[in-house]
């Protein structure tokens, strides 16, 4: 079995969530931050970044957020559930996003709850976010939460969003483990607020009936 060398330089780990957020956040509040310049660099964990960006709306206080955040969250899914490696936006929306103040509130929010999970996520177990079986997972997920987040379900908006920015995390900093959890806490959503209402079963069923 072969040794590390360890004359040899480590690769040096790719900046975490924190530090991106915290980065985006500099600067003039009043610039518009595009879609195309939050992903730029980010290579395979671009389809988190979009995806965390995509569940903001989901937290604020009224109806349309979960009308934002739905579709996009749907969108994502399904270049997953395609087989795309890096995002595909239309171009009315590369050149859309948050102003700068946005994320930075957001970020001033999120960042204490960040820096406990620092320690606890991590990259490993990649095979749970690459490999085609768990992309499909992950993405047949994002579509049928997108589809719940979409529906006027009282007081669900901010459960939903919180579930998006697990996922999101977990693409971002590559931890598998967190996606499995993330899996986990997606499929009791999609069952509890999904089947038992009987409006996902109804819409599953109609998407059956049109491939089968």
């Amino acid at each position: 079995m072969m040794k590390a060398d360890p004359s040899r330089p480590r690769r040096p780990r790719e900046a975490g969530t924190r530090a991106i957020l915290d980065s985006f956040a500099e600067g003039n509040p009043d610039d518009i931050l595009t879609l195309r310049e939050l992903l730029a660099g980010l290579g395979r964990r671009a389809f988190g970044m979009l995806l965390f960006v995509s569940a903001l709306p989901a937290f604020i206080p009224i109806p349309i957020g979960g009308a934002i955040s739905g579709p996009l969250a749907m969108l994502i899914g399904a270049q997953l559930l395609i087989g795309l490696r890096k995002p595909w936006l239309p171009e009315f929306l590369a050149k859309r996003g948050p102003h700068r103040q946005a994320l930075r509130r957001f970020d001033k929010l999120i960042s204490p709850w960040l820096g406990r999970l620092e320690h606890l996520i991590k990259p490993r177990l990649t095979l749970l976010l690459d490999h085609r079986i768990a992309t499909l997972l992950t993405g047949l997920l994002l579509v049928l939460l997108g589809v719940l987040t979409s529906l006027p379900i009282p007081f669900t908006n901010f459960v939903f969003g919180g579930l998006l920015l697990l996922f999101a995390l977990a693409l971002l900093e590559r931890d598998g483990v967190l996606m499995a959890v993330a899996w986990v806490a997606g499929s009791a959503a999609v069952v509890t607020f999904g089947f038992l209402s009987g409006n996902l079963a109804a819409l599953l069923a109609q998407m059956l009936d049109r491939f089968f």
